[in-house]
């Protein structure tokens, strides 16, 4: 297999640990507004990112610090917008839920469910009509995003042009606190594909190396110019919709049900049969990336926080100059 399995660990260890840190901070008082943890679907992002190029672009949703960390976000930038200070990917402006960064292709993590799709779908065809490159678009979104509009008007339209669109829904059973199989049609979204001539792939997302097989195949078709494919990555959300959410709408032993089955985990057990990982290389890891993101808190509270006159800069273009 081509791909580096202890740099595909690294990554989900970095995203499982700048999340908890994340989570902490805001209960500690320290970070303004929402986090949404993504701990529990590393494979995803880090499996999907690992055939990815620098040139290639993503969309993003409001559970977005793993997709933006495996497409090789600074964290200290991330951890610096979480806080709300001027040294943030967004000068501070957009928080934990609007994090981008065009010079990585990250087009931008998106509060509104199933806000992503179009814009991805709109890349997409800058790619194809404007570009002409190979390039390509990953959009993540989440199972309650299938059933809004964006998604099938998304799909559709990236299928009659055939444009360069990886639809990723990450299916992690619950949209907020709605329990999929009671609010969606299907039992696999990935067979909502078929109504719009494209290939639908379900795959285990807690599974990496499954994400990334699925991912490459789908990318190489897609540079090729043979259109679109959606891919259902099935995993499950072990924190509630936000930190401090009370759960009230599921078990304690379902939770703890699907931790037995989380990705790091199951990884690290492949790795250590493979003789790949030891302890003494898994703890070198583990304290590299904790003194990393511990060095992302230092910068974010060191750095200062915006200046009220700078509320309104970098929020409007003037659009005159644009042929419409």
């Amino acid at each position: 297999m081509g791909m580096d399995l202890l740099s595909l660990y690294e990554t989900m260890v970095k995203i499982r640990l700048f999340d908890t840190k994340a989570e902490e901070l805001f209960l500690e008082g320290k970070i303004p507004g929402f986090i949404h943890s993504y701990v529990g679907e590393e494979a995803i992002a880090t499996g999907v990112s690992a055939n990815l190029r620098p040139d290639d672009y993503i969309t993003s949703t409001h559970r977005g610090h793993g997709h933006m960390i495996a497409k090789g976000a600074d964290v200290k930038k991330m951890m610096a917008e979480l806080y709300g200070k001027k040294t943030g990917y967004c000068k501070g402006k957009g928080g934990s839920m609007h994090i981008m960064d065009f010079s990585l292709g990250v087009l931008g993590a998106n509060g509104v469910v199933g806000g992503g799709i179009p814009i991805a779908v709109g890349a997409g065809m800058s790619i194809k009509l404007v570009k002409k490159s190979d390039q390509v678009v990953v959009c993540y979104f989440g199972d309650g995003a299938s059933n809004r509009g964006t998604f099938h008007e998304g799909l559709n339209w990236a299928s009659v042009y055939k444009l360069p669109v990886i639809f990723v829904c990450e299916n992690n059973m619950y949209a907020s606190t709605a329990y999929m199989p009671e609010t969606t049609s299907v039992q696999d979204i990935s067979s909502r594909a078929v109504a719009y001539n494209m290939p639908g792939i379900a795959v285990d997302g807690n599974d990496v190396l499954a994400v990334y097989e699925a991912a490459k195949e789908a990318i190489e078709r897609a540079r090729k110019g043979e259109g679109p494919t959606l891919i259902e990555a099935k995993t499950y959300r072990l924190k509630g919709h936000f930190v401090g959410d009370p759960e009230l709408y599921r078990s304690k032993e379902e939770v703890k049900k699907f931790w037995e089955k989380e990705p790091i985990g199951r990884f690290e057990k492949l790795l250590f049969e493979k003789g790949i990982l030891t302890e003494i290389k898994k703890k070198e890891i583990w304290d590299k990336i904790k003194n990393e993101i511990e060095e992302a808190v230092k910068f974010a509270e060191k750095s200062e926080f915006p200046p009220p006159e700078d509320a309104l800069t970098d929020m409007f273009i003037d659009d005159r100059k644009y042929d419409y």
